[in-house]
């Protein structure tokens, strides 16, 4: 997910985003206090996001593209665009490519700051996650279940979230030893990304991350990820979530419901899923 910003690169107070280039680690591109349109929903037609930076301060590569607005050389290139908290430390990282300047104009911001329209290509930018960013920056992702009303497609949001801010979520802390025991909460577990949501915050807290795909379940079972298997998960409210999970998915002996699959990779990985 890119490499920790250097701590002389943090921003200041408002600044939500960092841009740094992908092709040199010394070559960094400045702060924004915004970025609106890059979680925005993508139509199938447009082929790349139009995302427009509020109170930059380019610098480097993203600099030397301003002077060439128009021309082939105004693509800064391929970028990391690193997500702030307040202090400026980077909470997670998306990789864009093919930035293009297209626009600046002064800023409203404050003196020396401009705004600048940019095209960028960007698939997992999961329009809605900005919400869920901003619910980390102010410290208000501080509780379980605040993913419970929100609909599949801010599910899916949150869940993006949760993976690419594992590494700040979790801050260097170790996986749990093998042998824990874990509490699934199956009441609100209505579909597979609702599974998700309980499942990584069962795993590693408000907000955690344990997979967001049945690929990504098995990875995360072979540890580094927050638990170490093998241990017991003791899924509370099972039967009411194996009823929502009936849904019926290929699998290399013919098909099987999501619920069954689940329990079988998790037998497969060395878990214990007490269904209570």
């Amino acid at each position: 997910m890119g490499s920790a910003m250097r701590t002389s690169d943090r921003g200041g107070e408002g600044q939500k985003y960092a841009l740094a280039s992908d092709e040199d680690d010394t070559d960094f591109w400045g702060f924004a206090h915004d970025a609106e349109g890059l979680f925005t929903p993508l139509q199938e037609e447009e082929g790349a996001r139009r995302v427009h930076l509020t109170g930059c301060s380019p610098q480097g590569g993203l600099k030397k593209a301003l002077d060439h607005i128009g021309s082939r050389r105004a693509v800064a290139g391929n970028a990391w665009f690193h997500v702030l908290d307040a202090d400026g430390a980077t909470m997670g990282s998306y990789l864009v490519g093919e930035l293009t300047v297209v626009d600046v104009q002064p800023s409203a911001r404050g003196a020396g700051l401009v705004d600048l329209t940019v095209t960028l290509g960007c698939d997992l930018a999961v329009p809605g996650s900005d919400k869920v960013w901003d619910l980390i920056r102010t410290g208000r992702l501080n509780r379980n279940g605040m993913w419970h009303e929100l609909a599949p497609e801010d599910k899916h949001a949150w869940l993006s979230v949760a993976l690419w801010s594992d590494e700040y979520h979790r801050r260097g802390k170790p996986d749990a030893p093998a042998g824990q025991v874990f509490i699934l909460d199956g009441r609100h577990i209505d579909d597979i990304e609702s599974f998700f949501c309980a499942l990584g915050e069962a795993i590693n807290g408000p907000g955690g991350y344990f997979g967001w795909n049945l690929d990504a379940l098995d990875d995360c079972l072979r540890g580094r990820w927050g638990a170490t298997p093998p241990f017991t998960l003791q899924w509370e409210s099972s039967a009411e979530a194996s009823a929502r999970l009936a849904e019926r998915v290929p699998t290399d002996d013919g098909e099987a419901s999501l619920f069954d699959l689940l329990l079988e990779i998790f037998e497969r990985r060395g878990v214990s899923v007490v269904l209570r």
